[in-house]
């Protein structure tokens, strides 16, 4: 039995990471559960999961949910409380399915508590890879990918030479405005935004499909998991999400890793890593149904957040904390309503321009960082109105 403490369990990952434990009850127990503040979503799976500690947002949720669930569970709130439930003295494996920059303190306490982390919240990496590297490898802590990509590559590289790769190719869709050009982004809308093609995910994640920034974090991503200069990552677009992502070796042979798109599949392999199970819910990829796959170069002019992601990625230090930190307060203008679709990549570029960098910070100088790139952000949009 794996005991697993679920940070972000009521959001999309969350829920299917939900599903794979439903699938195999006698192999997983949920032991902690993190959520925000969705009550309605979380207390039916809180009852049914049964975890000895819940974390929530703040004081106010904390009281509603003790109150329904009468005081049989521990619950515990705030940025303390999920470093808590990460460190959480029942559960071996980590799932963290945050989203954003918040997931960074509870996977470095879970680093450091000896948890196998299972990791599907890229702003971890992004914003602190230096720090949650140097950390997995000073306490000998597995850190494994539920990202589709990076699940691919690590599955990829299975039995094989690393020193051999050559090049890692990250596969992207393209999101939902693929086939538009510039002059068609001005005015679209936030409901476009979130008609992705392929996958069923949060509207932070669709939006950044659509710029190709979530491609973008996962080049810095890949960067810091697998140890591979930006140099050597590429990006593909891929209209049908069939291909997740592929490692080439230096004789030119290139490994990739298939299936229907489904986010199940990482999930449940880093659950069960090295080892393999069966996955019901998933649907068989027969490639005759499908007939024919597409491959595009990515343009850098018509996606300018992935070419703001590499330069962030190569410039180091603080610069990636800035780029992603800017970018999340700019998506959250643009779901409200506030600013256009191509005003968030302007604002990126507007707060990576401003920043002085620094070359290794720590964790305070991390969190101060990203504090003044919101506020940066924010100030620009406010000015904007």
């Amino acid at each position: 039995m794996k005991t697993i403490s679920l940070l972000g369990a009521t959001g999309s990952v969350g829920m299917q990471t939900l599903q794979v434990v439903r699938e195999h009850p006698d192999l997983f127990s949920i032991e902690a559960f993190a959520f925000g503040t969705n009550i309605a979503k979380a207390l039916p799976l809180i009852r049914e999961f049964k975890p000895s500690l819940v974390a929530v947002k703040d004081q106010t949720t904390a009281g509603k949910i003790d109150f329904e669930l009468g005081g049989s569970v521990k619950i515990v709130s705030g940025l303390q409380g999920m470093i808590e439930a990460a460190t959480w003295e029942k559960s071996e494996v980590l799932v963290n399915a945050v989203l954003g920059s918040i997931g960074l303190e509870p996977t470095l306490a879970a680093i450091e508590a000896g948890k196998t982390i299972g990791l599907a919240n890229k702003e971890t990496l992004v914003t602190a890879g230096h720090l949650v590297i140097g950390q997995a490898k000073r306490y000998g802590t597995a850190i494994l990918p539920i990202d589709s990509e990076h699940s691919a590559i690590f599955q990829s590289m299975q039995g094989q030479d690393r020193s051999k790769v050559t090049r890692l190719i990250l596969t992207a869709s393209g999101g939902s405005f693929r086939d538009k050009t510039r002059e068609e982004l001005k005015n679209v809308t936030v409901r476009q935004a979130l008609a992705h093609p392929n996958w069923s995910m949060g509207a932070k994640i669709t939006v950044d499909s659509a710029t190709l920034m979530n491609k973008g974090l996962e080049v810095i991503e890949a960067h810091w998991l697998f140890n591979m200069p930006f140099d050597k990552i590429d990006t593909l677009i891929h209209r049908e999400s069939i291909v997740h992502s592929l490692v080439e070796y230096a004789d030119h042979s290139q490994i990739a890793q298939l299936g229907e798109p489904s986010m199940l599949v990482p999930i449940q392999y880093a659950l069960t890593y090295p080892k393999r199970l069966e996955l019901k819910q998933t649907k068989r990829l027969n490639l005759w149904e499908i007939g024919t796959l597409h491959f595009q170069k990515v343009d850098n002019t018509r996606f300018p957040c992935i070419g703001l992601a590499y330069s962030a990625g190569r410039a180091g230090g603080s610069y990636p904390t800035v780029l992603n930190a800017a970018n999340e307060a700019a998506v959250h203008a643009f779901l409200q309503g506030e600013i256009h679709f191509l005003d968030i990549e302007s604002l990126v570029q507007a707060a990576l321009d401003a920043h002085q960098g620094i070359e290794t910070p720590d964790l305070a100088a991390i969190k101060e960082t990203d504090r003044r790139a919101r506020e940066f952000v924010t100030g620009k949009v406010m000015h904007h109105k």
